[in-house]
């Protein structure tokens, strides 16, 4: 049963959104090479309008690809790196003691931080305490920021994309199961192929640089977010990625064997919401006014796998979030009617 389709501008519009995915991917390629399902994920965000979380390690050009998409979004963006001594009003903005220069007289006046901006790169997330980490919970999910009892709006569209180093402990401090979840994705960034690696020191040793063009404004892609969300998606659908953020959880009635056995905390009610609007990003990204199965189950590692807490047993036998999100997508039937 194919869902009317109810998008403003129809066909044409998932079109255009489709021509833009694929002039922004253009011009990214100037610049990064390979990491073809980390960059599409990430761009699958900027669409969606969520957060993204991503875990590799230094020198994978992880900056480099977050920067360029603000280029190529025409969005400002800014990069924190996050230390141990960093406060919380280091990124959120603080109020300072001016004098007129005319009257004399003294008043408290706010300066904004960093994290008054389109992108935020929050880069090492994990090496700054917890009170800093916190600071960015109220932006992530108002858009806003308070300072001594005042509301400062950010300017929309806005994204918090965080790095995280895994091969360093010492002196980190991970991130809380809420700080996590407030992340639409969780991406891994790996090492090139030989070939790719090759290709990248060609490129970075010579004297040519590549301008990445202008392909979307912050206007458009606001636009573009609206479209996303109004994208019809049929109930059995919505049931299915309902059923695989469910069977995550341990408490829950009827959930597979492997789930009691290694998992301590599953994904919460923000896991289903993120699998249908990560899977609509995808329909519409790829040219399709409606959502499929595979939308859903296309996004549902990056959704799941930072969402899904294993226990002592599961670390014990190498029984990793991944491969418990596998074995759900491999237990939870799909529906075979009324799609």
């Amino acid at each position: 049963m194919q869902t009317e389709n109810k998008i403003p501008g129809g066909i044409e519009a998932i079109a255009r959104i489709g021509a833009s995915r694929d002039k922004i991917l253009q011009e990214i390629r100037k610049v990064i090479v390979g990491q073809e399902q980390v960059v599409d994920d990430v761009v699958t965000t900027f669409f969606a309008g969520g957060h993204c979380l991503i875990t590799g390690v230094p020198g994978l050009a992880k900056t480099l690809l977050i920067s360029s998409l603000g280029k190529a979004m025409d969005l400002k963006f800014r990069r924190v790196q996050f230390t141990p001594d960093l406060m919380p009003s280091d990124i959120t903005g603080s109020e300072v003691l001016e004098e007129d220069k005319t009257s004399h007289a003294r008043s408290l006046k706010f300066r904004p931080g960093p994290i008054f901006t389109n992108i935020l790169l929050a880069d090492e997330i994990n090496r700054t305490p917890p009170k800093t980490q916190a600071a960015l919970l109220e932006a992530m999910q108002e858009h806003q920021v308070t300072v001594s009892g005042n509301t400062f709006h950010l300017e929309e569209p806005f994204f918090v994309l965080a790095t995280q180093n895994p091969i360093e402990q010492e002196g980190t401090y991970p991130l809380p199961a809420i700080q996590q979840d407030r992340f639409m994705f969780s991406l891994i960034i790996d090492y090139l192929p030989r070939d790719q690696e090759i290709m990248v020191v060609n490129s970075t040793t010579g004297s040519h640089s590549e301008d990445i063009a202008k392909c979307i404004d912050g206007v458009e892609l606001l636009a573009c977010q609206d479209i996303v969300r109004q994208t019809p998606v049929a109930e059995p659908i919505i049931r299915y990625a309902v059923s695989l953020a469910s069977k995550s959880r341990p408490g829950e009635k009827d959930v597979p064997a492997f789930i009691k056995e290694y998992v301590s905390w599953g994904a919460s009610i923000r896991a289903s919401h993120y699998l249908i609007l990560g899977a609509k990003a995808r329909a519409v990204l790829a040219g399709r006014p409606h959502v499929s199965i595979a939308d859903v189950q296309s996004v549902a590692l990056p959704v799941l796998r930072h969402r899904i807490l294993t226990n002592f047993r599961a670390e014990s036998e190498g029984m990793t979030s991944e491969t418990i999100v596998k074995k759900l997508l491999e237990a939870i039937p799909t529906p075979t009617s009324g799609l």
